[in-house]
């Protein structure tokens, strides 16, 4: 059984991120969270938020930080949760050391990839401070074993009040999307899904932000584009789609997509870029489909498209995977709380 401790959560709480999910877990877990929403101080135009993502520096760093002294002085926590610790300071770390608290960071993101993002810079400063360092890639295993940090390897999961299948089968018809994609327009995603419409004729729909911007005006008249999904609406955007497909973020050294997670929970049937990442996590045409190329991708979605039996049999076993194997925060989360039992 987990200890009941006092957690302050810093991080992005507002309802429909997962942040807020995970923030939930530790309370359903039996943990005592007071939170730090770091959207309180944020700026309130796109251009300032634009800066502060590329400059982590001033008046919104400043006023994070001293939410965060001040919650561990009033609150006097014995663990500070920093989720995705852009803004924490050297000086906010030696204050949670000196009250007592360890302190967690957890970073679905990648500092460390190709990307070269510029919100890093007080990260990089401060994450030598932590007590403890969860982990989602196997190349930031490697880094943090090689610089002596405590880590725990962690997984991108989903929420089971949120992800979760529909209680009575959707019908074929009322499965109104083809083959579908909700993400954002990264990396060479726009030109995949523009091929599979272009030149194999599929049924593809698109939903996210930004996609008008990356697609020509006659990829846009191929493609069935959407605005963005959250919440009950993105489970129910996977509900209806025929194929849900998966991509990987390259730059940031990814193995899984925690979109392939989110799929599976929800029932929904997935259809994923091979990796070995998802090879640990579904067996291959008996929990999920995999390809390697747009061939592929289009080869196997032709075939699907006109076998729902097979469809809905896959998608069952994903999802008793993803419950059996502990894909969920609650489980993940839990086992970071286990862990600093070690710590402590």
């Amino acid at each position: 059984m987990l200890r009941n401790r006092r957690i302050l959560y810093v991080g992005t709480v507002s309802a429909g991120g997962t942040s807020y999910y995970r923030l939930q877990s530790l309370r359903l877990l039996g943990q005592e969270v007071r939170s730090v929403d770091v959207q309180d101080y944020a700026w309130r135009s796109r251009v300032g938020s634009r800066l502060q993502f590329q400059w982590p520096y001033g008046p919104m760093v400043a006023g994070i930080n001293r939410a965060i002294v001040e919650g561990v002085r009033s609150f006097a926590p014995e663990v500070v949760w920093l989720d995705k610790p852009t803004m924490v300071t050297p000086a906010t770390m030696d204050a949670i050391r000196k009250a007592g608290a360890k302190s967690v960071f957890y970073l679905q993101d990648a500092p460390f990839g190709p990307r070269k993002d510029g919100c890093w810079g007080q990260f990089l400063r401060a994450f030598r401070g932590a007590d403890l360092h969860c982990l989602f890639r196997k190349a930031d295993v490697r880094r943090y074993e090689a610089w002596g940090l405590p880590w725990i390897e962690t997984m991108f999961s989903y929420d089971k009040r949120m992800h979760f299948p529909p209680e009575k089968p959707l019908s074929e018809a009322e499965r109104d999307r083809g083959i579908s994609y909700i993400g954002h327009p990264h990396e060479k995603r726009p030109e995949f899904l523009a091929r599979l419409a272009r030149e194999f004729g599929l049924p593809v729909c698109v939903n996210g932000d930004r996609w008008s911007r990356v697609l020509s005006p006659e990829e846009r008249q191929q493609l069935r584009l959407g605005g963005y999904l959250a919440d009950d609406a993105y489970r129910e955007g996977i509900w209806r789609s025929k194929i849900n497909l998966s991509f990987v973020t390259e730059d940031n050294e990814d193995d899984i997509a925690h979109k392939a997670v989110e799929i599976a929970a929800c029932g929904g049937f997935l259809m994923a870029v091979r990796t070995p990442g998802h090879e640990a996590l579904f067996e291959e045409d008996k929990e999920a489909v995999f390809f390697s190329s747009v061939e592929e991708c289009a080869d196997k979605a032709r075939f699907y498209l006109g076998r729902p039996d097979l469809r809905e049999a896959i998608a069952a076993r994903a999802w008793k995977r993803a419950v059996r194997g502990g894909y969920d925060n609650d489980s993940q989360l839990g086992r970071v709380l286990e862990r600093l039992n070690g710590v402590e």
